[in-house]
């Protein structure tokens, strides 16, 4: 007879692995050495959704330059980012995971070494068989995770029709972006859409300040509508900012000098808070880079392109000590450690870091955030202006009754550049 602190014991246990099971997967950011970590497709950095069957890759360089191995796993997730725990690996996977990446090369005629490592899907271990939210995690020899990213991998079964518009609040009508957009397919009938349809909505593929949980405002026979007022908006923000060392030695493009040391230093210019100066138009890549040598000699830019650090600097005293900021952009994936953390000088008034980073075209922001690290877009150093150009993507996830996972079956996409009232 089982005794009942024996039963409570077990009955703990048994929470405990639940807790664990259903623990939200969180993007785990890399350590220092770990590098311009980045989703690729056909040679370009690119936001992390895919079609299922697609191929791309996860590229990184290791600052220790010492052929480290590292291996990957890939999780299928729920819509809620908690790991679908009613699938096997072999229901979304063909093959295995858990696998060494064992595509790498040395970085040459550079001054900072690193070893760059190139994961490929599909490769000859695994192929991705399902739709739906992943986490994939790299390993070290330790079977220790060192860091995690978040992909989409999805099928276009339904029509997404979206379209960009002015916020209708007037509070907020010029300093918000409105999406408003509908659910649409011939194909099928929707079971129980109000349950078992879920969106999710991005800016420039972020997943800091994605928006979940809006369920659909009315249906028109098979027809999802989301006309919101205020649940689907988006803070504007203002255009990216950005350097360009692709000539490390010479100080262009927004960079005011250029010093050597064991790497180079770049200097660029105080960037002066712009929430208050109204909107400046000029172009941005909306938080991307391109790493970039213009070396003649250079071969190979992702072995050749160096690294240096790269010295920020922002005039935003009204921020201090009622903020944190941070520098973000798709070269480091919007992380929020203290790596990226701007530091308040009193004695200049502005807020600084030194951060190394590949050379060549970079877009960054300048992020600010509550003390609890939420992305806090009202108070954006930068400002919200309605003009700004913004990428934006919905995804519809779907679960049938009975049904064992959330399949991604459509994505809808527009610019903020098509605005309308």
């Amino acid at each position: 007879m089982i005794k009942p602190a024996s039963r409570l014991i077990a009955f703990a246990l048994l929470l405990l692995s639940f807790t664990a099971v259903a623990q939200v997967q969180q993007e785990i950011a890399p350590p220092y050495n770990i590098k311009t970590a980045s989703f690729m497709k056909e040679g370009a950095n690119v936001y992390p959704y895919f079609r299922l069957g697609d191929s791309f890759t996860l590229e990184f360089d290791d600052l220790f330059g010492n052929e480290a191995n590292y291996y990957y796993t890939i999780t299928h997730c729920n819509y809620d980012w908690t790991p679908s725990t009613q699938l096997t690996v072999n229901d979304y996977i063909e093959g295995f995971d858990n696998q060494r990446i064992q595509n790498y090369n040395n970085s040459f005629n550079t001054l900072q070494i690193y070893s760059r490592y190139t994961l490929s899907f599909p490769n000859k271990f695994t192929r991705i068989l399902l739709k739906g939210n992943y986490i994939l995690k790299i390993l070290n020899d330790d079977r220790e995770v060192v860091f995690t990213r978040r992909l989409i991998i999805y099928q276009e079964e339904v029509s997404v029709p979206l379209q960009v518009k002015r916020a209708r609040d007037m509070d907020v009508i010029q300093e918000k972006h409105n999406l408003d957009f509908s659910v649409k397919t011939t194909a099928f009938n929707f079971q129980s859409p109000l349950q078992n349809v879920k969106v999710a909505l991005f800016q420039n593929g972020r997943f800091d300040n994605a928006i979940y949980n809006v369920k659909p405002q009315y249906t028109i026979g098979n027809d999802l509508i989301y006309k919101y007022d205020k649940e689907t908006q988006f803070w504007a923000g203002n255009e990216y900012l950005y350097f360009d060392n692709k000539d490390i030695r010479n100080a262009v493009n927004n960079i005011a000098r250029i010093t050597a040391g064991d790497i180079y230093n770049t200097i660029l210019y105080t960037n002066d808070a712009r929430s208050s100066k109204g909107y400046t138009f000029f172009p941005d890549v909306n938080g991307n880079f391109q790493t970039k040598n213009i070396n003649l000699s250079v071969t190979d830019q992702a072995l050749e392109s160096d690294y240096s650090w790269v010295f920020f600097k922002l005039s935003a005293p009204a921020f201090f000590e009622k903020k944190d900021i941070y520098i973000g952009g798709m070269f480091n994936n919007y992380t929020k450690t203290d790596e990226y953390k701007l530091e308040y000088d009193e004695k200049t008034a502005t807020y600084a870091k030194a951060i190394m980073v590949k050379q060549g075209f970079n877009n960054f922001m300048y992020i600010t955030t509550n003390k609890n690290g939420t992305v806090d877009g009202k108070n954006a150093v930068d400002g919200n202006y309605y003009q700004t150009e913004n990428d934006y993507n919905i995804f519809v996830y779907y679960r049938q009754n009975n049904e064992r996972y959330d399949r991604v079956i459509g994505r809808g996409n527009a610019n903020s550049e098509n605005i309308i009232n």
